[in-house]
């Protein structure tokens, strides 16, 4: 039994926040449970622990933490929710710690790689597919009914594969890291804008080569930004749906926008083939707002820990200090620091994924009227991010409208001219300086999670570990990873400054690098209180 260690939400909201659909749609539910493991077993028999998700005893499924069951009876759908890849469990001598809104562990890659395994065994060998038919259709088949089910399976796995052809087999992001830049580029762009039936566009698919540690949700209302490279603008209800959007439609939402000359506003329909659950995302952001930063469950030298204070105030304070912000959608705001990349020095291979173009498949000559920064139209070949931003801006403009029983005309309001979300509105590409608070729990550390501990984070970049294991046992007083695992076999291996945008370099943050060794205490001992 896991200990919780943020105290605001009920175990409602807990429930709620685990298994809430948000549209994503993975594959019919009869289809995820019909299909088998290498081993014979069935996919789901471990809850998916093998993957590092955590089991979730109140699913009515049987389905691990983060994820979802959708639909109508007898045509559920199997998806995920933002619980997968944010609630972390630490352990420390024998106990389990539950951080709900932490940087979860899990392996994303590896369940992609078995997922996409399991349905090739289906369709390669006769006999094992006559089993899975039986199974999703129950009896015995029809011939015909076995052939609609072959169609249906191979299309999906014609789509899955080529997603996965952008997944890097030669350098796995590892437990608790993922590119989901470049993997909503490539679900968006390569599985999304094509033409019918597939929708397909093969060469807008990518390598996803920068993998980064989910970041921590306390406190990610109260951002002006988000994102790690901040591009994403944040702080009221609606452009944290477009923010929201953007993670769903990578996480397996069915959209495909049309054509529709009859719309004189957008001149494209982005709903009739949308599985956005806007109710659904809407609550989850709320959810989200009403998290709190976890509190150090361990004991704490007071004293130790106020002169860490003064420490932080004088090396730390001016990028992770709180500064008020604009007040958006009656919720204070803190300024969200971007710091640029030449500054910080850190892997900077997301921000070359940013730069990414694609083409723009249907939606080429497309623009929405409230768009500030990408106002299209878009061109042939444009900007990925720009294609984002466009499919983003256009579902939340016709949502409002739909919402608002407008058949035209622009939403009213200034949160309309803000939907547009993952916008780049800073004239130097950096990374984001967060407040601190809860940062204990959210190791490894750096955006690309390449250091263990705070520990080793106050080392200078050639002194930090070149490799180090990933798992759930924690080290408190090192701040982070312990350095050995025992329910995890996997390492990370890491680059050093010869290697800036590897994906993987342990390069940059270098601030109280040069600090005594006793004044690094301080400071330690003080990042546990916030």
């Amino acid at each position: 039994m896991a200990v919780f260690q943020e105290d605001s939400w009920t175990a409602a909201n807990r429930d709620e926040f685990y298994s809430l659909d948000q549209g994503s749609e993975i594959m019919p539910l009869a289809w995820i449970r019909a299909l088998k493991r290498l081993n014979g077993e069935p996919f789901l028999s471990d809850g998916l622990a093998r993957h590092g998700y955590l089991p979730n005893p109140a699913s009515k499924a049987g389905l691990p933490i983060g994820f979802t069951v959708a639909g109508k009876p007898g045509a559920e759908t199997f998806g995920m929710t933002c619980a997968a890849c944010h609630t972390r469990q630490i352990e420390v001598g024998g106990r389990s710690y539950r951080i709900d809104g932490g940087p979860a562990l899990a392996d994303f890659q590896s369940l992609l790689v078995d997922l996409q395994f399991a349905v090739n065994a289906v369709l390669v060998d006769a006999t094992v597919f006559a089993d899975f038919a039986a199974s999703v259709l129950g009896g015995a088949p029809k011939a015909d009914e076995e052939a609609a089910l072959r169609q249906a399976l191979e299309a999906w796995h014609h789509r899955y594969a080529l997603w996965m052809s952008g997944v890097p087999s030669d350098a796995p992001w590892g437990p608790g890291r993922l590119d989901a830049v470049a993997m909503i580029f490539n679900r968006l762009t390569g599985l999304g804008l094509g033409p019918p039936p597939h929708h397909v566009i093969a060469r807008n698919i990518r390598r996803a080569d920068a993998p980064v540690r989910s970041p921590f949700l306390w406190n990610a209302a109260r951002q002006d930004f988000t994102q790690w490279a901040g591009f994403a603008d944040n702080g009221d209800p609606m452009t944290a749906l477009a923010r929201n959007l953007g993670q769903v439609f990578g996480v397996f939402a069915r959209f495909h926008p049309e054509k529709d000359p009859a719309d004189d506003l957008l001149g494209f329909d982005y709903l009739r083939k949308n599985s956005a659950n806007f109710k659904g995302l809407l609550r989850l952001e709320e959810l989200t707002r009403s998290i709190g930063a976890p509190r150090w469950p361990w004991s704490l030298d007071e004293a130790l820990a106020e002169q860490g204070k003064r420490v932080f105030a004088d090396h730390c304070q001016s990028c992770h200090g709180k500064e008020t912000g604009t007040p958006r959608g009656g919720l204070d705001t803190w300024k969200t620091r971007i710091i640029p990349a030449a500054e910080i020095r850190t892997d900077a291979r997301q921000l070359h994924t940013l730069q990414r173009t694609a083409f723009a498949g249907v939606l080429e000559g497309a623009t929405v009227p409230t768009l500030q920064v990408f106002k299209g139209p878009l061109k042939h070949e444009d900007l990925a991010l720009g294609i984002l931003s466009v499919s983003m801006a256009g579902t939340l403009t016709a949502f409002q409208r739909q919402a608002q029983g407008a058949p035209s005309g622009p939403p009213s309001g200034g949160d309309a001219a803000r939907a547009e979300g993952h916008v780049p509105r800073n004239a130097k590409p950096g990374y984001e300086a967060r407040v601190l608070e809860g940062i204990w729990a959210a190791a490894p550390y750096l955006h690309n999670g390449s250091v263990p501990t705070l520990d080793d984070l106050l080392k200078r970049p050639e002194d930090r570990p070149a490799s180090f294991k990933v798992g759930p046992a924690y080290d408190i007083e090192r701040i982070g990873l312990a350095r050995e695992q025992r329910q995890s076999d996997a390492v990370l291996t890491t680059t050093d400054c010869r290697e800036p945008s590897s994906g993987n370099s342990r390069c940059g943050h270098d601030y109280g690098t040069d600090l005594p060794d006793h004044k690094k205490r301080q400071l330690l001992e003080y990042l546990k209180k916030l």
